[in-house]
This record gives structure tokens, C-alpha cells and sequence, in this order.
């Protein structure tokens, strides 16, 4: 593959989307891309000015950030003109029946009310750890953990990310841009 140049925005609230896409960045660039990532809702660079984008979202009180759809009305027709792709990142996900992009809830709601329909689109497990977590998302997620009879410890520390899936999504990313390329 030539140099792509490849923008990778994402939105997160503890870090964790951002160790996602710093995991994909060695598997983009193997591939030949010079990789830019860049969080929303800060100032991203024009996408039109790259030649793929991959965006990624974490859930935070049941929903991706407003910014993320935002970015997508007003960056549409690039989404849809040149490679692109999405993931979420959260703690449903962490269950097998509901870690695909066809069962996870959250995945699903945001494909039906996003005007761009990715070429790809992946869904991860998040990190749980409840020490990190201003005190309202604390007592939220644990509540939502109860209810979904997860982990409800204060001290739970527990990564819920499939690695080697975050490394498949990327390689196939980057095939299809090889493929598009050709």
C-alpha cells in the first residue's frame, strides 16, 4: 500500500477509546498509513484532507457523545466518498451475545440514527474501574452493572477489550483501503 494518510477521531471520556486507537496505529501503520488521531469534540483536522477515516465512540450514560453525530452531518459525503469505519467502545459488549454489530444495543441504535452508514463497523468491550470515575458515572455504572448482574465492587479493575479483535479490525481496515487503492 502507498502512504495513506489516515485520520482516526474518536470520542472518550476515561481514556480508553484512546488506547483502542493507539492499538490500531502500529497495525495502520505496518500497512503503510501515517496515522492523526484526534478527539472530538476538540478541533479535528478536515477530513477531506485525508485519504480514510476511522472514528471510534465510547458509550457514557447510554449514549455516544452528541459529538460524534455531529462530526458525521458535517462531514457525511467525505464518510461516505472515501474508506471509512466505526467502532463503540462499552461495557455491554463485554457479554459474547452482544459484542457484534448486529446484536450489541448501542451499535444498533447508533446505525439507525446516524445519516452515514460505514463500510465497517466493530464493537469492543471497555474497561470497567470504578476508583477513575467522577462520583456520578461511579454510582450510574454501578447501578447499570447491578441491573445487568455484572461487576458492582468499588474496587474492580477489569479490562473487558478483545486485543486481537482491535488488531482484526484494523487489519481488515487497512485491507480495504489496499483494496480501494488498487
Amino acid at each position: 500500500m502507498s502512504a495513506r494518510n489516515v485520520l482516526v477521531v474518536y470520542s472518550g471520556v476515561y481514556g480508553h477509546t484512546h488506547k483502542v486507537c493507539e492499538a490500531m496505529r502500529p497495525v495502520l501503520e505496518r500497512h503503510g498509513a501515517q496515522v492523526t488521531l484526534s478527539a472530538l469534540p476538540d478541533e479535528t483536522p478536515d477530513p477531506a484532507a485525508f485519504d480514510a477515516i476511522l472514528m471510534g465512540a465510547a458509550i457514557r450514560n447510554g449514549k455516544h457523545n452528541p459529538a460524534v453525530l455531529e462530526f458525521i452531518e458535517r462531514h457525511r459525503g467525505v464518510l461516505e466518498d472515501k474508506p471509512s469505519a466505526f467502532f463503540s467502545i462499552n461495557l455491554v459488549a463485554r457479554k459474547p451475545h452482544k459484542n457484534t454489530p448486529e446484536t450489541n444495543p448501542y451499535v444498533k441504535a447508533f446505525l439507525q440514527t446516524s445519516p452515514w452508514q460505514p463500510q465497517q463497523v466493530g464493537v469492543f468491550g471497555g474497561r470497567l474501574d470504578y476508583r477513575r470515575y467522577r462520583p456520578f458515572d461511579r454510582w450510574v455504572i454501578r447501578l447499570i452493572m447491578w441491573i445487568n448482574k455484572g461487576p458492582t465492587d468499588l474496587d474492580t479493575q477489569v479490562d473487558f477489550t478483545d486485543w486481537d479483535a482491535v488488531a482484526r479490525f484494523a487489519e481488515d481496515f487497512a485491507a480495504r483501503m489496499e483494496g480501494q487503492a488498487a
